[in-house]
């Protein structure tokens, strides 16, 4: 992919992700160039938020690995525009660290480019902002 390099000291790499109208009538998050299985998709930190409820608000990230869970974040880059998928379709994998407030995206498939990127929400399952998408 040409285009400006990231220094390799940055915090946020979001280099092979452009965000773009998704299917859904909102924004997705899609693959700006070819992107191997197991490589980096996107890097970047988040600021853990307060005075917000994840639980309503479905623009936010969990943030720790505790039910019920009251810490929620937001990501820079693109992270935010990533769209959720059943485990069988997601082709991205969001690893967070807590302590760093920060997050790495990897690819769980190969990824063309112009394929929309997905992953499992951590929190699909029981947040009340996401009710209607175990349906």
């Amino acid at each position: 992919m040409s285009g400006v390099p990231v220094p390799s000291d940055s915090l946020v790499d979001a280099s092979r992700v452009y965000v773009k109208a998704d299917a859904y009538g909102g924004a997705g998050a899609y693959a700006a160039t070819a992107i191997p299985k197991g490589s980096l998709v996107e890097k970047g930190i988040v600021r853990v938020l307060t005075n917000i409820d994840g639980n309503e608000n479905p623009y936010v990230f969990t943030w720790s690995d505790e039910r019920p869970n009251t810490t929620w974040a937001c990501g820079s880059g693109c992270s935010t525009f990533y769209n959720t998928a059943e485990e069988e379709l997601a082709n991205t994998h969001m690893e967070r660290d807590f302590a760093n407030c920060s997050f790495v995206i990897t690819a769980t498939k190969d990824i063309a480019e112009g394929e929309e990127l997905l992953h499992v929400y951590k929190s699909k399952g029981w947040r009340t902002c996401f009710q209607e998408l175990n349906k």
